[in-house]
């Protein structure tokens, strides 16, 4: 019952983030407390099952898991790939998961474990050397994409309908065409999200224009549309996360600290045909975001400098940590998580 009494702290917090606390308000508000993982890799997948299971990867061929509530940490990575990224990892249980390592061409692979990282099997390795995937996500436990980035011209999608254990590459007749120096930012995992059963969304930057893709059938066709972040070869849409089918927020800026974050947050309430900016932002760029189960206008998000809270469904922002985290994600019971460089891994307390 303990994620109850966390609700109602987030039910207290929120009459503080609505009267634009100051920092003097901070003992009302969450606080991350560090689990010890014994790791130095830097941890830009998570993915959390509930309040005593979640998983992180990140550099040096690095899987984490924990199924006491961050007490201990597992090292379970794949063997053998210790020269690998995994940025993004997507978890069903203590013992189910699918990991994500990128890379130009074989860098980029898709490991699945089913005994909790006892055991591992390489269910993809990108043969198109002109291909680099950035993340993915799961629609439910069979059903998934994968996403590369331009290819020809156009953001290349995998898909797979039996929880990871094989690949096939989508047509890209329904997708539109990429701005010449558009990518996708493999920085948090969430650069592809999904909602329902058959949503998703694509975050993307390092052109003119950072913008968000839609897909309503699964990954086959997709829509564009911009967003007002700033968008260059290192700024734009780092993450998006979203509620249900229409209602969302796309988070990111500038990640090279020589440049000033100016635009960090938008928001859309249908699908993301049309962003606008929200009164106030998070102070700087934020690579990570994600709703809170069961507190339907409550979002985190987290960056290099600091995590942020938002409880009236991202219009203004309370940041309560300066801590570093790259990636935040909710299990189903409403327990949060965040993780980042030097293996530093988290869990939220009201």
């Amino acid at each position: 019952m303990r994620w109850i009494a966390g609700l109602s702290a987030i039910a207290l917090l929120g009459g503080v983030v609505t009267a634009a606390a100051t920092p003097a308000d901070a003992s009302f508000g969450p606080t991350w407390q560090l689990t010890p993982t014994s790791s130095e890799a830097r941890l830009r997948g998570l993915s959390v099952v509930d309040g005593k299971t979640a998983w992180a990867s990140g550099s040096l061929g690095t899987v984490l898991r924990t199924t006491d509530g961050g007490r201990t940490w597992a090292s379970v990575g794949p063997p053998d790939t210790a020269a690998l990224q995994f940025r993004d990892i997507e978890a069903f249980d203590a013992n189910t998961a699918v990991a994500l390592s990128i890379g130009n061409g074989e860098d980029s692979r898709i490991y699945t474990t089913t005994d909790g990282g006892k055991s591992w099997t390489e269910s993809f390795r990108n043969p198109d050397a002109k291909a680099f995937y950035d993340c993915m996500a799961f629609f439910d436990r069979r059903n998934g994409l994968a996403l590369s980035d331009p290819v020809d011209g156009k953001f290349r999608i995998l898909s797979t309908n039996d929880g990871g254990k094989s690949w096939k590459v989508l047509p890209t007749d329904g997708m539109p065409a990429a701005q010449p120096a558009e990518f996708a930012f493999a920085a948090s995992g969430q650069c592809l999200v999904t909602s329902g059963h058959k949503d998703a969304w694509i975050a993307t930057g390092g052109d003119a224009k950072a913008r968000v893709f839609h897909s309503k059938d699964r990954g086959l066709t997709w829509t564009v549309s911009d967003t007002p972040l700033q968008s260059g070869p290192s700024a734009g849409v780092f993450s998006v996360a979203f509620r249900d089918s229409r209602t969302g927020i796309a988070i990111g800026g500038d990640f090279d600290p020589a440049n000033e974050t100016k635009d960090a947050v938008a928001r859309t309430g249908d699908g993301g045909k049309t962003w606008k900016k929200p009164p106030q932002a998070p102070k700087g760029y934020r690579s990570g975001a994600t709703y809170i189960p069961y507190v339907p206008t409550g979002i985190l998000a987290v960056g290099p400098t600091g995590s942020d809270i938002s409880i009236d469904g991202g219009n203004h922002w309370y940041q309560f940590d300066s801590g570093s985290f790259d990636t935040v994600d909710c299990g189903w019971d409403a327990s949060c998580w965040a993780a980042g460089e030097k293996g530093r891994v988290a869990k939220l307390h009201w």
